[in-house]
């Protein structure tokens, strides 16, 4: 059988596209301004937070669910203070094992994950205690170990993002997208 495509059913064809595209643009719209709203809800809390100061009970909430970051960050706030005042060792080694670390992160970024993945995912409370008291530690005596450590991470996140850079730009479309204004055309 043939079907026959009249003027009528284009039209119609074309006025459900139409409503369709407005109806999408729309609901981008509601959820752009809903999340907006939340972000400037989030930061209206943020500031009375500010005024009125944070509670003993806050930090400490804050610290257990967060245990392994604080952990980190104390010990890279440690390390940096010895490694730039030359309490064991100076900063050139730390420069050094940093850079080590960074170059072998990019050019093994799986089994450096792998690693990362046993040591910090899914453990205990007690390990992670144990951990962060071993960062401490080595932060204060030996840094550029731990520096060496996320030179590696930083060499793992450097390969994985200009990758994805990489994918992101290939699947780009070369071609302009097409005129939804609804006027008609040859």
């Amino acid at each position: 059988m043939y079907t026959f495509i009249t003027a009528e059913k284009i039209k119609s064809h074309k006025i459900k596209t139409l409503a369709n595209n407005s109806n999408n643009h729309l609901n981008e719209i509601k959820e752009q301004s809903v999340v907006q709203g939340a972000a400037n809800m989030n930061k209206n809390k943020f500031t009375e937070k500010l005024k009125k100061g944070v509670s003993v009970h806050e930090i400490e909430h804050f610290t257990r669910k967060h245990l392994t970051e604080v952990f980190t960050v104390a010990a890279l706030v440690i390390g940096a203070i010895s490694s730039c005042w030359d309490f064991f060792i100076g900063p050139k080694l730390t420069l050094l094992f940093f850079t080590l670390g960074a170059v072998l992160g990019i050019f093994f970024p799986v089994f450096v994950e792998k690693v990362i993945h046993k040591l910090y995912v899914r453990q205990e409370t007690t390990t992670q205690l144990v951990f962060g008291a071993v960062k401490i530690v080595i932060a204060i005596f030996i840094p550029f170990v731990l520096f060496g450590v996320f030179g590696l991470l930083a060499g793992t996140a450097y390969h994985y993002y200009t990758r994805h850079a990489q994918i992101m730009d290939a699947n780009k479309s070369s071609r302009k997208p097409r005129d939804t204004s609804g006027d008609e055309h040859d």
